[in-house]
């Protein structure tokens, strides 16, 4: 199959998991983002089945770096789904989406020494304006001129991308299968720590009970979470297998697609579930959000030529 049918097909994939996530959450299906980032961190105890086939030894420092990579992927996903509960996912997913490369780009030059090239420069900028033109609410009549959950975007964006350095700092030394090992084991104990806050301890604690819903409704919503969480690890699997079958530069300019589908899949449902889905319906709000993608996706392209002339 073609690396690009398969990237198309796994952020399509993404975009269904986003779409579920703004569900469960806003439906109130799950009561509080901290109990959803705690579950679905918990799910990641499946990389123990790893371990007798990739697993190896680090020293302190390199064990010590992979663990707090794998917590800051966790509350970079705990913002994530503060901003998802609050707004629209076609705002806050291409907000998301450019602030994370921007963030690994400076990172790269700052402490990978990778070389800054005018291309990038101007990806950068495209990115800049891209996420500050999804980022407004138009027309600007009133004081509030950034979508709710804005500020939480920003954070998700600036930890993922912290997390995506590390991971490939962490990767230029070690085996690419035991740093996901290791940062798994980390994502894990960032959702744990989630019970050190006394609200979520007890929003956390209280979930065990069935989330005060019947058991049908239970049992909707566990099946759900699981659904969704295998939906956004079989796009996880299908985007690398992509980047392993063609150009990595192409693939992640692809991601563009994701955001058309957030959008799409968000218009629809929102006949359905209009107070959960809140996209906006009018022609020159979705004409906002798709040159915002476009400019997006350009500056994703320009960012992504790190080995091209």
């Amino acid at each position: 199959m073609n690396y690009i049918v398969i990237a198309t097909i796994a952020y399509f994939l993404v975009a269904l998991e986003v779409i579920l996530d703004k569900f469960l959450l806003s439906s109130k299906r799950v009561s509080h983002p901290a109990i959803y980032t705690f579950y679905s961190g918990l799910l990641t105890a499946f990389v123990f089945f790893m371990v007798p086939f990739s697993f190896h030894s680090m020293s302190i420092w390199f064990a010590w770096v992979s663990l707090i990579t794998g917590m800051i992927f966790t509350y970079g996903i705990l913002a994530l789904f503060f901003a998802i509960n609050k707004s629209e996912a076609s705002r806050v997913m291409p907000v998301v989406g450019a602030i994370i490369p921007i963030m690994t780009f400076v990172l790269s030059v700052i402490f990978l020494a990778e070389r800054l090239r005018n291309i990038q420069l101007f990806g950068v900028l495209a990115l800049i304006v891209g996420g500050l033109l999804i980022s407004f609410d138009l027309p600007l009549k009133n004081k509030k001129k950034f979508f709710k959950g804005f500020r939480f975007s920003i954070i998700a964006g600036i930890l993922l991308g912290l997390e995506v350095t590390l991971f490939k700092y962490l990767s230029d030394y070690d085996t690419f299968a035991n740093v996901f090992i290791w940062t798994r084991w980390g994502v894990t104990l960032g959702a744990l720590s989630l019970l050190l806050i006394p609200n979520w301890r007890k929003a956390i604690l209280n979930s065990f009970g069935g989330f005060h819903h019947s058991e049908k409704r239970h049992h909707q919503t566990g099946g759900l979470f699981v659904i969704n969480k295998i939906l956004g690890g079989a796009g996880s699997i299908l985007t690398k297998k992509a980047i392993t079958l063609g150009s990595a530069t192409v693939v992640s300019a692809l991601v563009s697609t994701e955001y058309v589908f957030i959008l799409l899949i968000g218009l629809i449902m929102s006949f359905q579930f209009p107070k959960i889905f809140q996209e906006k319906e009018n022609v020159m709000d979705i004409i906002q959000k798709i040159i915002s993608i476009v400019i997006i996706s350009i500056g994703v392209i320009l960012i992504s030529l790190r080995h091209k002339i």
